[in-house]
């Protein structure tokens, strides 16, 4: 009877988290990208394809983008060289991505129980956090996919069948290579912390250092690496100076750090990443403390997963300090995003997936993650449904295509202030901008162009301006103006 039970809740999870991930798939092309985060590094792979330059991403012409290595970059701009310069190729890599690491958990898990497999993937696909970034246009996911294999690769080393250690073992090396290329040297500090802190909590330091291969592997990583490292040095001098000294040293232990090429730090107070990680969680943070009610000795499975043994305390240690540290790293920082959490959302899954494991109520188990994978995909929804029909996305792309229809004469499109990078991207490069109203009335003595203005610039519009500009469209949070005759 149990067996069935699993069978039949076990397809219930199956079908949600099916149906989620194809309403993921098919909605991701419908509503833009924004500023600044998903247009900004969609911007950056745009010019990628246009210029050809497969080395050095550019934030603007002529202005390299040091804050980043180049893999996410490298995979939006394939999609985009495939499917051309739309919302729908920008994002595909990241729900590619998201998918990979997902089967990724669940087939490390299954090895141990096919039921943990599946509890840990719809705990992993319905966490808000994960569920937006598995179609969000940002460099976190090939952060995370660099981890999980570095995570997996060293614990097989410990828990895999003699026949697959020689092959698996060297994941650990690969995915920081891939980390460093994804994140930089933060891959390998949310890799290696959780590593010593379970092998000085465990005992293993010695196992640790006898069953890698830690030279060769060493080895393998740089050779991943270190030549785009390299190369990029050579083509924009100054990039490793400002990689490593600026954004990892400076941004971390600077608070709202001024250094920033490429936009503000984000400051934050010390510590906030653990509000960052309850609220990346839901609706687990939520859902789960209700299924520890009524749950007692007597409902548990007694041969579960979790059961306490010693290689199953072990396990669980290797899950928590996987878990707990992005947020001891980062409780010191002063510069965060809540994405910064993404990196121990596989681990909490497989963490807690083995304590559902346990738990005889199936149906009730089931039924719960169901409806909060639901829950969430459809709060989600609901948020960009909202946004879409007020048309109160951050974003430039109503103005740049109002601006197409009416623009038969090839005017010039302006914006004043900075470039939002949605109107780079929308216009593939051809939208500019002017510092400030002094140099839009010269632009406007020298011809007729196209001014896109946002509600606090046109309250703030000098008389000498508004009467030199004649309203075409409202588009969402910007308004369309031409050059009036004078």
């Amino acid at each position: 009877m149990t067996d069935q039970k699993s069978a039949s809740t076990g397809r219930l999870l199956i079908c949600t988290l099916a149906i989620v991930a194809l309403l993921r798939l098919l909605t991701m092309g419908l509503y833009p990208l924004t500023d600044t985060t998903e247009a900004r590094y969609g911007e950056v792979a745009r010019k990628m394809v246009e210029l050809g330059d497969w080395i050095t991403p550019w934030y603007d012409y002529g202005v390299p983008f040091w804050a980043k290595p180049p893999l996410s970059t490298w995979l939006t701009a394939v999609s985009i060289k495939l499917f051309g310069v739309n919302e729908f190729a920008a994002r595909l890599p990241y729900f590619l991505l998201a998918l990979f690491i997902a089967w990724l958990v669940w087939n490390w898990v299954g090895r141990r129980s096919q039921r943990e497999a599946l509890l840990a993937v719809a705990l992993l696909g319905g966490t808000m956090l994960y569920l937006i970034a598995s179609a969000a246009v940002m460099t976190d996911l090939g952060l995370v996919l660099g981890t999980t294999l570095a995570m997996r690769g060293f614990w097989s080393a410990f828990e895999a069948p003699a026949s697959q250690r020689p092959r698996e073992k060297w994941l650990l090396f690969i995915g920081l290579g891939l980390g460093l290329l994804a994140k930089g040297p933060i891959a390998v500090v949310l890799s290696g912390l959780p590593i010593v802190l379970w092998a000085v909590a465990t005992g293993n330091i010695n196992n640790a250092l006898k069953k890698l291969p830690w030279i060769r592997g060493g080895l393998l990583t740089l050779a991943i690496a270190v030549p785009w490292y390299w190369i990029a040095e050579i083509r924009t001098p100054g990039f490793l100076d400002y990689f490593f000294i600026g954004e990892h040293w400076k941004r971390f232990t600077v608070t709202g750090w001024a250094g920033d090429k490429y936009g503000t730090a984000h400051a934050t107070a010390r510590g906030a990443i653990w509000l960052y990680a309850v609220a990346a969680c839901l609706p687990w943070t939520v859902l789960l403390p209700l299924l520890a009610i009524g749950r007692s000795k007597q409902q548990t499975v007694p041969s579960a997963p979790f059961a306490p043994n010693p290689a199953q305390r072990q396990w669980r240690i290797y899950l928590l300090a996987w878990s707990l540290a992005p947020c001891l790293f980062f409780t010191v920082a002063g510069n965060i995003l809540w994405t910064y959490v993404l990196p121990a959302l596989p681990a909490m899954a497989m963490l807690a997936a083995g304590w559902l494991a346990g738990d005889a109520r199936i149906r009730r188990v089931d039924a719960v993650l169901s409806a909060g994978v639901l829950i969430m995909a459809l709060l989600i929804g609901s948020y960009f449904v909202n946004e879409q029909i007020a048309g109160s996305w951050k974003t430039a792309k109503t103005a740049v295509l109002e601006y197409r229809l009416r623009n038969a004469d090839k005017l010039p499109l302006l914006f004043v202030g900075d470039l939002p990078y949605s109107a780079s991207f929308y216009s593939q490069g051809k939208a500019k901008a002017v510092v400030a109203n002094a140099d839009l009335l010269k632009r406007l003595d020298e011809g007729r162009l196209f001014v896109a203005l946002n509600a606090d610039q046109v309250g703030a519009l000098p008389s000498e301006l508004a009467t030199r500009l004649r309203l075409e469209a409202k588009t969402g949070i910007y308004s369309l103006y031409t050059s009036a005759p004078r």
